[in-house]
């Protein structure tokens, strides 16, 4: 099937430059979907081999092999990233300052985090157009580009491995000639997509699973994939925002829900961390007072830290101790499952690029819902609401 959608456009795919990261943006499938649509596709050397994609079955896919990646960025239109642009330390240059005025890129901004703003503000004096995969609206419309869903399946399934891999005792109930060992407490804090994805695998291990979630709906997920539901003590008409996702709670109920959860993560061996308000920070549920109460050897994953983190000790991109309890801050936990999160990324971010080019043009127009909460910046202007707050602008 030649159609001619993504005619005398042409993108480049990067190799990721954050530590550890393993993804890309593109996999030689949807590669051969955008040059068989017309377009040029610039794949810089390496890029897929920390996801088990060689050059050859990028090559084969219709891609142009690049090795200085300087050159990628002049020669396309559009960008695909998995994880936002960083000062490159071999090239002594930071990935925005290597993209041109125009050019459109796409991936995971995570615009409202504080750590993002200074790179937000260089997107904007390089003119460059950018659109954040995080802000993706849930609608039905959007569901085969919702990266972030996608993410979070990885994240809730490898956080309880990660987890468990730590803990100085078994997970499951087990017998033995001289006694009972009992199962481990595993809590997951926020039933969204990575928080299901969490209960699921620590039943699977054998733990017993406690859950909470502001959102009823959620607590009601959870419940029937056989967790013991905390109540939050948080008001439906106050914990629901748009789309089903959860509210940014004023600071009494925040108060409220600490309290409701405090006994849970003191008896717990595993505390999971999941809860997340869409574009803004994080809500901090889990102070260091309750961190000092929990049993030595205990861990704590902390899958929120894109946007700040749900535990006051989080420490992103690290994995400390405190308290004899093991804080988790990793901040890619999908990367650590590259070839299924990249098989699913790169039809996420393919579809979404399918669904605004018409006529060999990216389309961008705020009165799509999709596209007024994914972009972030145009024209040296910014457009994201929560980056906005963030960052004091407004």
């Amino acid at each position: 099937m030649s159609n001619n959608q993504f005619k005398d456009l042409s993108f480049g795919i990067p190799k990721e430059i954050m530590q550890g990261e393993r993804r890309v943006a593109a996999i030689p499938d949807t590669v051969k979907k955008l040059t068989e649509g017309g377009a040029k596709v610039f794949v810089e050397k390496n890029a897929g081999v920390g996801s088990y994609f060689t050059d050859e079955e990028y090559e084969k896919a219709g891609a142009i092999i690049v090795e200085n990646v300087q050159e990628l960025y002049n020669e396309s239109d559009i960008i695909l990233k998995v994880k936002e642009p960083l000062f490159n330390d071999n090239l002594e240059k930071h990935e925005v300052d290597m993209m041109h005025e125009g050019q459109i890129l796409i991936t995971f901004l995570h615009p409202a985090a504080p750590s993002n703003h200074e790179m937000v503000k260089k997107l904007m004096e390089n003119k460059v157009t950018s659109l954040t995969l995080d802000g993706i609206p849930r609608i039905s419309r959007a569901q085969s580009m919702d990266a972030l869903t996608s993410m979070s399946t990885v994240a809730g399934y490898k956080s309880v491995i990660m987890a468990a891999d730590r803990l100085p005792k078994f997970v499951p109930m087990i017998g033995t000639a001289v006694g009972m060992i009992q199962p481990s407490t595993v809590f997951v804090i926020g039933a969204g997509v990575a928080g299901l994805q969490a209960i699921a695998t620590a039943k699977r291990l054998g733990a017993v699973v406690y859950a909470v979630d502001i959102r009823p709906d959620a607590a009601e997920h959870a419940k029937s994939l056989g967790a013991k539901t905390v109540e939050a003590g948080v008001p439906a008409d106050i914990a629901i925002g748009e789309g089903g996702y959860a509210k940014s709670l004023p600071e009494e109920w925040i108060l409220k829900e600490r309290e409701a959860i405090k006994e849970t993560v003191i008896k717990s061996d595993i505390v999971i961390l999941t809860a997340l308000v869409p574009g803004r920070l994080a809500p901090v549920l889990v102070t260091e007072e309750m961190v000092k109460q929990m049993k030595s050897g205990s861990a704590i994953v902390d899958v929120a830290i894109d946007q700040g983190g749900n535990c006051e000790l989080t420490r992103g991109g690290e994995l400390i101790v405190r308290y004899g309890v093991s804080i988790d801050g990793t901040k890619n936990i999908p990367g650590m499952v590259p070839t299924s999160s990249t098989w699913m990324f790169a039809h996420n971010i393919y579809n979404y690029v399918t669904a605004f080019i018409k006529d060999g043009k990216f389309v961008i127009d705020t009165n799509d819902e999709i596209i007024a909460s994914s972009l972030v910046t145009k024209d040296g202007k910014l457009y994201h609401a929560g980056a906005i707050e963030a960052m004091g602008l407004d």
